[in-house]
């Protein structure tokens, strides 16, 4: 009776029953009222064989327990969206730290460019980039140990320019006392000032940058 279905996720308040019922036609209260009907009506002289309608009960129960499971996969699925979306909220005033390459400048206040150093470096240089990623500042510094760093941009191009306020690209370029390369990962850091729920993952405003949530790696308490 029941060859092939294809399983459908149920939404809102669904059962997997309704759901079932939607998909197919057919859940397995209609089976078993189906089922009643044929014994009642069965010719007595050639009746139906009762291990195919046991086999087809097995078959359709399967099939709604199917839906069950997807029903309630959906539910744990909404719940953790809900969990994200308040744990989201809950970072507006905090302290952040997110994997990303962009530094927020508000036109005339300095903003600290972050990143990590995988070992000591001799010296680290950093460029900023505008939106058609040509660098417009080179920030040069001195000998720093390995961890997290960062040097300070005084929101001014090599002209010595103040440039507009928005969120900038930067790459960081980094060696030893040999001129051997330094691994360098930038970061982004500050204080979350607001939450963009529109989307699937909820996306934190630090400053001009745009952080997802999923990008984030340390939280601490404002200051």
């Amino acid at each position: 009776m029941i060859s092939n279905v294809t399983s459908t996720a149920a939404t809102g308040s669904s059962t997997g029953a309704e759901a079932m019922k939607q998909a197919t036609g057919m859940n397995k209260d209609d089976f078993l009222k189906l089922f009643v009907t044929q014994l009642q009506n069965q010719d007595p002289l050639n009746p139906q064989d009762s291990s195919q309608f046991i086999t087809q009960l097995s078959q359709i129960t399967q099939v709604e327990q199917a839906y069950n499971t997807n029903t309630n996969l959906q539910s744990l699925l909404n719940q953790g969206g809900n969990s994200m979306t308040m744990a989201s909220v809950s970072m507006i005033g905090k302290q952040v730290q997110a994997s990303g390459s962009q530094v927020s400048l508000s036109s005339g206040s300095p903003s600290s460019v972050n990143f990590n150093l995988g070992q000591a470096a001799d010296q680290v240089t950093v460029s900023i980039l505008n939106g058609s990623g040509s660098v417009i500042k080179t920030i040069h510094g001195g000998a720093m140990s390995a961890g997290d760093g960062s040097l300070n941009w005084d929101g001014t191009d090599n002209l010595g320019n103040q440039v507009a306020s928005g969120a900038y690209s930067f790459s960081v370029a980094a060696s030893d006392a040999t001129g051997n390369k330094v691994t360098t990962t930038p970061l982004i850091k500050g204080k979350v000032d607001g939450v963009d729920m529109s989307g699937a993952t909820p996306v934190l405003s630090i400053g001009n940058v745009k952080v997802s949530l999923t990008d984030v790696t340390a939280v601490s308490s404002g200051g």
